[in-house]
Formats: C-alpha cells, sequence, structure tokens
C-alpha cells in the first residue's frame, strides 16, 4: 500500500502489541548498481564498443576515449540511480512479519506475515552481502512490477518479494524468526544460513 505518515521509519504505523523489530536495514547500494542495473555488465559492454575503435577503419584513441567518456557519464547516471532506490527503501523484520517499504517517488510498504513464508532463498550479492528471496505458501497480490526491484528476477507469474543486498547476518536472524514463527520450518531455515555460509565462504 502507499502512504505518506510514517512514525516509525520504514514502517507505515506503530507496531501492536507482542510486535517487536528484530532487525532493520537498507540494500547496499553498490549491490543495487550490480544487481539490478547491471553496472558490470555496462562496463564490460562499453569496453567492448571501445576496443572496436583500434579494428581496421575504427576512429582510434579519439574514438575509444569518446566511448569511455560517454561510460562514465552512464555509469555515474547508474549510481545516483542505485543510491536513490537503495537511500529510499527500508527492510524491516519483526518477529511477525518482514515489511518492505520502498519507492523514490510514491512510498510503498508491503508486509509479508512470517507464517506464509514457504522458504527463503539466500544468494550472495558481493562481498558481506546477499539477496534473500522469500517463497509466499500463497498467491502473492502485487505484481512484479509493482514490487520491481524488489522481487526475484524472472518470476513474473508468482512474484516473491525479494531483499537486495543485505548483510549476511541478516540470514541467521531471518532463520531464527521463521523457525519460531513456524516450527517445522526451523530445519529449513537453518540450511538457508548454512547454504549461504558455505556459498560466501566459496566465494571467497
Amino acid at each position: 500500500m502507499e502512504y505518506e505518515d510514517e512514525p516509525i521509519p520504514g514502517l507505515p504505523g506503530r507496531l501492536p502489541p507482542g510486535e517487536t523489530i528484530l532487525w532493520q536495514g537498507t540494500p547496499d547500494w553498490l549491490g543495487v548498481a550490480r544487481g539490478v542495473f547491471h553496472a558490470r555488465l555496462v562496463i564490460v559492454w562499453f569496453l567492448f564498443v571501445a576496443s572496436l575503435a583500434f579494428v581496421a577503419g575504427g576512429t582510434g584513441l579519439t574514438g575509444a576515449l569518446v566511448t569511455m567518456a560517454v561510460a562514465a557519464l552512464g555509469l555515474a547516471v547508474l549510481g545516483v540511480l542505485a543510491r536513490a532506490q537503495a537511500k529510499s527503501t527500508i527492510y524491516t523484520l519483526t518477529n511477525k512479519r518482514v515489511v518492505l517499504r520502498f519507492g523514490v517517488a510514491l512510498p510503498k510498504c508491503v508486509n509479508v506475515p512470517l507464517a506464509l513464508v514457504g522458504r527463503a532463498d539466500v544468494k550472495p550479492a558481493g562481498t558481506g552481502i546477499v539477496d534473500v528471496s522469500l517463497t509466499p505458501t500463497v498467491r502473492f497480490p502485487l505484481a512484479y512490477l509493482q514490487m520491481w526491484p524488489h522481487a526475484r528476477p524472472w518470476k513474473f507469474g508468482s512474484p516473491q518479494p525479494m531483499l537486495r543486498s543485505v548483510p549476511e547476518a541478516f540470514v541467521p536472524v531471518l532463520a531464527d524468526a521463521l523457525a519460531k514463527a513456524d516450527p517445522a520450518k526451523a530445519a529449513a531455515a537453518a540450511s538457508a544460513a548454512d547454504d549461504v555460509s558455505a556459498m560466501v565462504g566459496a566465494a571467497a
């Protein structure tokens, strides 16, 4: 839902009795630049185009420098967009739900009850950060474009909320909250925490 008043940063209202905040944070903007705006692919593309300037019939050093200048401008724009996206986003984990507040122009707040999270998938997104996607046990009410970029890529038919570029330390906190919300999920939650540790260790 969209809203204007924010009595608690990242939340559309005050917490009801019995609900407490376990973790709150924002995405790492460099992770957003890489994962959402594909900054690395943009760099590779411009390097390829610049190299063509030295092919027979190309414009040589002048053409390569012009291409790299355009690349620098483009990357600066992507950086501004990534910073704005990260700054406008707050993820909140309570003992009852995950709340995603995002939106540069119109703030939007999405609640995902922990009891309705079937599984949480973790993917390394850089040094010390991960992407965490939540698979609901019921059909998610919002469309993919309404959630973008806080939705798992390519899941157009069954959107899955995604927390982008959050610290690794968030994973065990989420795993514990999911286990307490539904003890039957304890084993799966612990497995997710172990998996991310293994993946990050391998990446390092």
